[in-house]
């Protein structure tokens, strides 16, 4: 994969993350009967860091979990063996918010809410992306974005995190 350009950098993540907690903050009221959820890899990463600025805007804990989507996926086995989930709170009667790096056909954050729906029935499921790239397969929308990034088909959009990566940015590719 060959590095086109970089859209976003690490103080470009910052301000994305920051913006996305207080509008979270905004339209939920507050932090109350909030958590965070994230979708591994990287969708977790963002995860903790937005439920970690929740917290601290807001002074009280936010309960963040991550979420391994293999076994709700509907284009692949979903026997893998190994499920990464880490959701130690319930779910039900929570305001849930769904992070993931990359929004693109809608799938992962469809199998996402079946992992989610599965451990309890939620008050609301809302979805948070760092890049919104369009080319939607379902009816999926984001509640928050990041960066609105229209791409063609044959870009890859490249997210790096300092906790997989060693570094934070987002960049297009080509394939």
């Amino acid at each position: 994969m060959e590095q086109k350009r970089i859209i976003m950098d690490e103080t470009a993540m910052q301000r994305a993350v920051a913006r996305i907690s207080y509008e979270i903050l905004e339209r939920n009221k507050g932090a109350s009967r909030l958590c965070v959820i994230g979708i591994h890899s990287r969708g977790a990463a963002l995860g903790r860091r937005i439920a970690d600025k929740l917290s601290e805007l807001e002074r009280i804990p936010v309960k963040y979990g991550a979420i391994d989507i293999t076994p709700y996926r509907d284009d692949a086995s979903a026997d893998s063996g190994c499920d990464r989930t880490s959701i130690d709170f319930d779910v039900k009667d929570m305001k849930v918010v769904l992070v993931d790096d990359v929004l693109f056909t809608g799938r992962t954050a469809r199998a996402a809410i079946d992992g989610i729906i599965k451990r309890g029935r939620p008050v609301s499921i809302q979805l948070a992306v760092l890049i919104d790239r369009g080319h939607r397969e379902l009816p999926i929308r984001p509640d928050y974005i990041g960066k609105n990034l229209p791409t063609s088909r044959s870009e890859v959009v490249a997210v790096s995190v300092k906790e997989f990566d060693g570094n934070d940015f987002v960049a297009i590719c080509s394939e």
